[in-house]
C-alpha cells in the first residue's frame, strides 16, 4: 500500500468539515461528553426522586395510592414512575438540546416552557379526584421530578469560571 495515499487520505479527514472529530477540538469532545453525563445524572434522578416519594408514602406510610376514581383509577407503581420519568426526561433532553442549537436563549425558553408544563401537570392530581394525602403525594412526585428535570439540565450546560 502507498504511504502517500495513505497520508492524502488522512489529510482530506482532517480538513473534511463533515468529519466532527477532526473539527472539534479536544476541550470541546470533553465538554460535550461531561454534558451528557450529567444530563444522564439528571434523568436519572428525575427517576429516583420519585421513587422515594413512593417509597415514603406506599410501604412506609401505607397509603394506597390510585390516580383517578371509579373504573379509570389506576394505582401508581415504581414501573410506572420509572416509564413516565425516563419518557419525560428524555423528552426535555431532546426539547433542550434543540433549543441550544436553534437559539441562543434556548436554556432561558426550556426554563419557561418547562415551569409552564409542570404548573400544568399539577391539575392532573387535582382533576383526577384526588384528595389528602394521595393529593399531596402526587403533586410531590410531579414537583421532584419536574423540578429535577427543569433545574438540572440546563445547568449540565453551563460552564465552570475554571474552564
Amino acid at each position: 500500500m502507498d504511504t502517500t495515499t495513505d497520508q492524502t487520505e488522512t489529510d482530506a479527514q482532517t480538513n473534511d468539515p463533515t468529519n466532527a472529530a477532526a473539527v472539534r477540538p479536544p476541550a470541546d469532545i470533553a465538554a460535550a461528553r461531561r454534558r451528557r453525563l450529567l444530563r444522564a445524572a439528571t434523568v436519572a434522578a428525575a427517576v429516583v426522586l420519585p421513587l422515594l416519594v413512593w417509597v415514603v408514602a406506599v410501604p412506609l406510610a401505607g397509603l394506597d395510592l390510585v390516580a383517578g376514581v371509579g373504573p379509570t383509577a389506576q394505582t401508581v407503581t415504581p414501573a410506572s414512575i420509572v416509564a413516565v420519568a425516563l419518557l419525560m426526561g428524555f423528552a426535555a433532553w431532546g426539547v433542550i438540546a434543540l433549543l441550544e442549537r436553534v437559539t441562543r436563549h434556548g436554556r432561558r425558553i426550556f426554563a419557561i416552557v418547562g415551569w409552564t408544563l409542570l404548573a400544568l401537570s399539577l391539575l392532573g392530581p387535582v382533576g383526577a379526584g384526588a384528595s389528602g394525602a394521595v393529593l399531596v403525594t402526587l403533586l410531590a412526585m410531579h414537583l421532584v421530578t419536574g423540578g429535577a428535570i427543569i433545574i438540572g439540565l440546563p445547568l449540565a450546560a453551563r460552564r465552570r469560571s475554571a474552564e
